[in-house]
């Protein structure tokens, strides 16, 4: 009998855009652990998800992944574009974003985020203060929210929570999963690396 991957509803989308100039080359194809970063991310994301897309100005470098690639619909937008792109051409309801610099992701964390994602439109972390809106699950329901801002030129990506229904998975829950919350470790510069 073959095995049938049970279907989640949620496509899963890398944002590999950016401009890495605190890094100085393609944050993407930096070395981590001995392998391009884009994909140590791809491989902890494989099977969350019924799709993985990839979100990117830059098509050609990333060719060789085999995943579909999908360019901002409003260009020079900033990673608020690059949700806005996920969720547009997402082939499901809901969408697991997370950023192509955040090699220490966690599994489990992944899965507990998408396992509440009936519970609200945006379910986004909150280390300590800060929410972490580029590993954070979204609704299609967020599409207009986003685009009435894109309009508007406000870019910032928390701007539009304040029109949708947010959950916020807070420090303690978290730690249950992450108790240093790593996963939220970002690789900006070369001596993060070190």
């Amino acid at each position: 009998m073959p095995q049938y991957k049970q279907q989640t509803g949620v496509t899963v989308a890398i944002q590999a855009g950016g401009t890495s100039t605190r890094m100085g080359t393609d944050k993407s194809f930096v070395s981590f652990r001995g392998r391009p970063m884009i994909e140590v991310v791809q491989e902890k994301l494989s099977g969350l998800g019924d799709e993985i897309i990839l979100i990117t100005n830059r098509p050609d470098p990333y060719a060789y992944l085999n995943l579909p690639m999908f360019a901002d619909t409003y260009m020079g937008s900033g990673p608020l574009a690059g949700i806005f792109t996920a969720l547009t051409a997402a082939s499901y309801s809901h969408t697991l974003i997370v950023a192509c610099d955040m090699p220490l992701l966690n599994r489990p964390l992944l899965q507990h985020l998408i396992s509440l994602k009936e519970t609200a439109d945006v379910v986004v972390p909150r280390w300590g203060k800060y929410p972490e809106p580029l590993h954070a699950v979204y609704g299609k329901t967020c599409i207009p929210a986003i685009e009435k801002h894109l309009e508007a030129g406000k870019l910032k990506i928390t701007g539009f929570f304040a029109e949708v229904r947010v959950y916020f998975v807070e420090q303690k829950e978290i730690e249950r999963f992450d108790p240093q919350g790593r996963s939220f470790t970002n690789i900006n510069t070369p001596e993060d690396l070190l």
